[in-house]
Parts: structure tokens; C-alpha cells; sequence
């Protein structure tokens, strides 16, 4: 289910909280790095299923929430979806995955 959902939507958030209202500092900063780069985003919140929260970590291999799906693959969570929105990259990958 996990993998047929990642593969399906192109630009998706596993976080804690929705976009509207994170249940975690690095949820809302991993949110607003996707909002400066006008992504159009599908969200799962983890603390509303924890199915998804215990199991989504050994499929992804990236133990810590959020994590960032672009194009089916794991971009990584805040520091370095935080780091490539400040480089640039980001909306790079984003534009990219769009086309």
C-alpha cells in the first residue's frame, strides 16, 4: 500500500500534523520549504495512523518523519529538504517532477 501511494502521487509529505496545522517543528518547516517552491503537495499525517508511521521507515530506510517523496523517490527530511529550497534545488527537483 505504502509503495503504491509513493509511486502514485507525485509530490508527497509524511508528516505529523497537516500542512494547515503541523504537530511538529520540523514537519512545518519541511511544509513551508514545499509552499516557497509553489508545490502542489499530497500529505499523509502520521499521527493520525500509525501503521503507516511504525512500517513507512523500514520501506523509505529514513528513520525520522517528515520525509519528502518527489517522483516516487525519498528527497529526505527537514534539514535537507530545508537545504536544497535555500540552494535552489528544490524547486529545480519540484519543476522537474511537474513536467
Amino acid at each position: 500500500m505504502l509503495k503504491e501511494q509513493i509511486a502514485k502521487l507525485n509530490i508527497l509529505i509524511y508528516m505529523k500534523g497537516t500542512p494547515y496545522e503541523p504537530r511538529c517543528g520540523f514537519s512545518a518547516k519541511t511544509v513551508q520549504a514545499l509552499i516557497d517552491c509553489e508545490a502542489e503537495f499530497s500529505y499523509v499525517d502520521v499521527l493520525a495512523n500509525t501503521e503507516i508511521r511504525s512500517t513507512l521507515p523500514s520501506i523509505s530506510d529514513w528513520p525520522t518523519f517528515p520525509q519528502v517523496f518527489v517522483a516516487g523517490e525519498l528527497i529526505g527530511g527537514a534539514d535537507i529538504v530545508t537545504e536544497l529550497n535555500e540552494s535552489g534545488e528544490l524547486s529545480k527537483i519540484i519543476k522537474a517532477a511537474s513536467e
